[in-house]
């Protein structure tokens, strides 16, 4: 089943690629202050504790802040620990709903049931934007890579930056004969998780390993969160990463122009990014959301390594957290609450998700 059409995807991750460049900074200056439009439904009052996804924490700041101030009786906390910690959290009932940067895998899923009892365990998309393949390389301002070259150099099998390979693809580039430092998420990550299955779908012949959201192999260099791989690679001469966009953008790094099914070289910009989300379809079903993307999509024009965040959380069995839960997650999927997410560099869900989203929050119990 399409969910998404290329016509409304467009418009939105136009917005949703500048968006994410808000998610790496916890200092967003100037007059885009959250909180601006408050929930207009029904407020609740308690506690929720969430943690998860890095890549969605500006957004999910800026709804709290404007739940809380509508809804005096509710305190909501969120820990940007990364995906797989969220989950951890979930399924240890440590944690009330979490943020994912991708949807539950196979070996995660018995404990997210066995956590909801009574409800299954539904995926809530609310962020859609692309990886960046961010590079730090000494005397090279611009650089594009084949899937197959981006899937040598993170297994180890390209090793310096003046290889075949490398130079096949930058003919005119000034190259280093110099190591390679590749970077990579030391914890659990739903950006690792997309990164991976992009480079085993587009490169099966040299990545041979599954997507998962740990590192699979040994070698690189590993660093937590996203703001500690954009780090590393801006102080690290000869380096390379992947990291979500608004990290890049924060950050002032270098990105990749990526070639896509197309053979096209395709660097990261909004409109590139919103092509790739044109044949994006739905796995789930309409009560629980997951987005599967081509990664080998031939779209002209279309920049191939994109991502959707998720938030994960029991359909029923919340016992008294279920008020706060249905009324917190309905304002972030209500109109009010998406276009909050246009002032500090987000997007809104396309009304054909949106709407979605919101009875699905609706139902919660």
């Amino acid at each position: 089943m399409k969910l998404l059409r290329h016509g409304v995807i467009a418009g939105l991750v136009v917005s949703a690629t500048l968006a994410m460049a808000a998610c790496g900074s916890d200092n967003q200056g100037g007059d885009n202050k959250p909180g601006a439009q408050a929930p207009s439904g029904d407020c609740a009052t308690g506690t929720l504790n969430v943690q998860g996804s890095s890549a969605q924490k500006i957004a999910i700041e800026a709804w709290i802040a404007a739940y809380q101030a509508k809804c005096k009786g509710s305190t909501i906390t969120y820990n940007a620990n990364g995906s797989g910690a969220g989950i951890e959290a979930f399924n240890a009932s440590t944690a009330d709903f979490a943020g994912s940067d991708s949807a539950l895998k196979d070996d995660q899923l018995p404990g997210a049931k066995a956590r909801c009892k009574s409800g299954a365990p539904v995926h809530l998309p609310m962020v859609i934007g692309p990886i960046a393949v961010v590079f730090n390389v000494e005397g090279v301002d611009k650089l594009q890579l084949k899937p197959a070259t981006i899937a040598g150099i993170f297994s180890g099998k390209i090793a310096k930056w003046d290889d075949a390979a490398i130079k096949a693809d930058n003919p005119t580039a000034k190259l280093p004969s110099a190591p390679i430092q590749a970077v990579h998420r030391s914890e659990d990550s739903g950006t690792t998780d997309n990164f991976t299955k992009y480079l085993g779908k587009t490169a099966p012949e040299v990545w041979t390993w599954p997507n998962a959201k740990k590192w699979p192999i040994d070698g690189g260099v590993g660093q937590k969160g996203s703001d500690g791989v954009a780090s590393a690679v801006k102080s690290t001469v000869n380096s390379i990463s992947y990291v979500e966009l608004g990290f890049a953008e924060t950050s002032g790094l270098k990105k990749a122009a990526v070639q896509n099914g197309a053979g096209e070289f395709v660097e990261l910009t909004p409109d590139a990014a919103s092509k790739t989300f044109a044949n994006a379809t739905n796995k789930g079903t309409d009560t629980d959301i997951k987005l599967e993307l081509d990664y080998k999509t031939a779209e002209k024009g279309a920049y191939p390594i994109v991502l959707a965040t998720y938030e994960i959380v029991c359909s029923a069995g919340n016992g008294d957290k279920a008020a706060l839960l249905k009324s917190f997650l309905t304002y972030t999927a209500s109109t009010a609450g998406q276009a909050e997410l246009t002032k500090i560099g987000y997007a809104p869900l396309p009304e054909s998700v949106r709407g979605k989203v919101e009875a699905i929050a609706k139902s919660i119990a």
